[in-house]
């Protein structure tokens, strides 16, 4: 959901910060931000730039229709394709840990999902799951990386994955799903019972940062004040947005109830990994145990301690491990709808 990094970057812009996270965000231990004299000014976007080449990414833009996707690509584009897409009020920079571990064996796409990050969409652009969906699968298809596709999703990303995965089996290699939302009987939490209060979470002023990351991570790291600040920044500048988009999951709410919800899961044929924190205060982690019993080829859960609801940046290294050996399993294996498809 909210983009926040612990992740270290010794080798990057070492002049200016001693380490680097996500989405331009720096964090510091304790004892070297002592020793050290944060500048006054921080160009963002090459702090970016820096760190999507880190991970072995470029960014791209690609029209399709009345939108301009903005994503970043890495790898062989002779390997499998993996394509990971990211949560509410975040981008896909929210993902440059982990695919630091995956450019290196896997062909790596990764889109700023419609209105979230650099991709452009008109003013009253459809922002439901099943348009987003949509809208993601005429992507897909205009990059040529619909065939045997590896997909995974956190939180609001995870939902979006699940629907494309049960609309396009034949298509879908393996699944990843991570602290993913949606309408489950398990449903704990005010956020899942009834979206509307995830707008609690909406950064529209000063202040209002410290709050969401308590909720988001269970051990958030220090950051620098000038960085927090510049991020704030861009929370509030997104936040209308991201109502928008709050309105539409609590849309998806009303249209389905979890039976229908489960009945839309069960339509997955490809074997899929779960993951969780078991501190994750938005999507409770009973959750995960739900959808193991639902989907009809998943994986034991993996439930991490003392991590919240952003495991790929609250603990990337463990998350890149479980999600390479998963990949790794899961390539040779036949997709059983495979015999169905050649008949098509």
């Amino acid at each position: 959901m909210f983009e926040l990094s612990n992740k270290k970057f010794l080798h990057l812009l070492n002049s200016v910060f001693i380490s680097l996270s996500t989405f331009g965000l720096f964090t510091f231990s304790n004892h070297t931000l002592a020793a050290s004299n944060p500048p006054e000014y921080v160009d963002y976007l090459k702090i970016v730039q820096e760190e999507r080449a880190w991970a072995g990414l470029t960014s791209k833009t690609l029209r399709v229709g009345d939108v301009v996707w903005s994503y970043s690509e890495g790898g062989d584009k002779n390997k499998p394709t993996v394509l990971l897409i990211h949560g509410l009020a975040s981008s896909r920079d929210t993902w440059n840990n982990v695919a630091k571990s995956l450019t290196p064996y896997y062909h790596v796409i990764i889109p700023d999902l419609p209105s979230a990050g650099s991709t452009q969409v008109p003013e009253n652009f459809d922002l439901s799951v099943p348009n987003v969906t949509e809208q993601l699968r005429r992507f897909i298809e205009t990059a040529h990386i619909q065939d045997n596709l590896n997909i995974a999703g956190h939180s609001l990303g995870g939902t979006v994955a699940m629907f494309y995965a049960a609309q396009y089996p034949f298509d879908t290699k393996s699944l990843f799903l991570m602290s993913t939302g949606g309408i489950f009987k398990n449903n704990n939490t005010n956020y899942l019972k009834n979206p509307i209060y995830l707008k609690q979470l909406l950064i529209t002023q000063k202040g209002d940062l410290d709050f969401v990351m308590k909720k988001v991570m269970f051990d958030q790291p220090f950051t620098a004040s000038i960085i927090r600040n510049e991020q704030e920044k861009l929370f509030i500048a997104k936040a209308p947005d991201t109502a928008k988009i709050i309105n539409q999951i609590d849309a998806l709410n009303r249209l389905y109830t979890p039976t229908t919800f489960t009945t839309m899961v069960k339509n997955i044929e490809a074997p899929t990994l779960i993951l969780w924190g078991n501190q994750d205060q938005i999507v409770n982690v009973d959750v995960a145990n739900e959808l193991k019993s639902i989907l009809k080829r998943p994986e034991e859960p993996v439930l991490l301690n003392r991590v919240g609801h952003m495991p790929l940046l609250e603990a990337p290294e463990r998350v890149a491990d479980y999600y390479l050996n998963f990949l790794n399993k899961t390539q040779p294996l036949k997709n059983p709808l495979a015999d169905q498809k050649m008949y098509k």
